[in-house]
């Protein structure tokens, strides 16, 4: 079976852990690092032949549009990370239309390819702000990739299908859903294959999930990665929580081993080649808040 990789474009100082201790209005004159972090990456998956969307966030393709023409020219998939990686639950549906549209124009003239993907700073669809999903298939998105169906403090939608579907809508529309992976132990939905879960837990453990979800539940991975999380040497912040600090850093340095072993253990491509392989999907319903 094929899984899906995907890569989430942002400076290290863009993520939500930071927020409240790096200031926005400060973004512009901070070093950026994402370009070399983003071409370890495509360094890396160059050398084992695999493609991967990369959701990218439009304020990185506005200051560099190089890198998103890189991203494409090297056969990748680009898809649309937001605009200012926002929180969609803390804007309004107006706001995060204009945001969205604007970044996927953004990303669609530097890119020189359609852009059909979308996923939300920090997973940040959830039951207050499922509008969004009736947004991104106003304004031309097939599908996102942004329901994580875990309990978290900042995301999540417990409950939700943890396989790969399409969203009834209203007004008769609908939007594919490709939630970042879980597996079910138990009465227990563990949210691996990605970030700080890719991480923290050992790569063997990580490989038995993603095998266990092909072979068991016959289900896709979608694994999620961050460039950041290739660059050990990136500045460090002070005054960051405990809690925030250790999902930033934790075995950031071993990220680039966990990929590599991951990439020789199993088969991988984009969300969109794989969606598009896909047929038929389940057609479900999320009730809203």
């Amino acid at each position: 079976m094929v899984n899906a990789l995907s890569v989430d474009v942002e400076e290290y100082f863009q993520v939500s852990a930071f927020d409240g201790i790096v200031s926005r209005e400060d973004w512009d004159g901070m070093e950026s690092r994402v370009a070399g972090s983003t071409a370890r990456l495509l360094g890396l998956l160059a050398e084992y032949g695999v493609r991967a969307t990369f959701f990218v966030l439009g304020w990185v393709a506005k200051r560099d549009p190089a890198l998103v023409r890189r991203i494409a020219d090297a056969g990748h998939e680009v898809a649309c990370h937001g605009l200012n990686h926002r929180l969609v639950y803390d804007r309004s549906p107006e706001q995060f239309r204009i945001e969205v549209d604007m970044a996927r124009r953004i990303l669609q003239d530097a890119s020189g390819q359609p852009v059909t993907g979308h996923r939300a700073a920090s997973f940040s669809i959830t039951r207050r702000s499922l509008w969004a999903l009736d947004v991104l298939a106003e304004v031309g998105f097939e599908y996102d990739s942004s329901i994580f169906p875990v309990i978290h403090d900042r995301y999540g939608i417990p409950g939700a299908p943890r396989n790969l579907y399409r969203v009834e809508l209203r007004g008769g529309a609908s939007l594919i859903e490709a939630p970042p992976s879980t597996l079910r132990l138990g009465p227990i939905v563990l949210p691996v294959a990605g970030g700080g879960y890719f991480r923290l837990y050992p790569r063997r453990f990580t490989r038995w999930a993603i095998g266990r979800l092909n072979r068991t539940e016959r289900m896709p991975a979608v694994v999620y990665v961050h460039p950041w999380e290739f660059d050990p040497d990136q500045p460090r912040f002070r005054g960051v929580p405990r809690l925030r600090s250790a999902r930033h850093y934790v075995n950031i340095g071993k990220t680039l081993d966990r990929l590599s072993f991951l990439l020789t253990s199993f088969r991988f491509d984009t969300l969109g080649s794989i969606l598009g392989a896909a047929g038929p999907l389940p057609v479900e319903r999320i009730e809203r808040t």
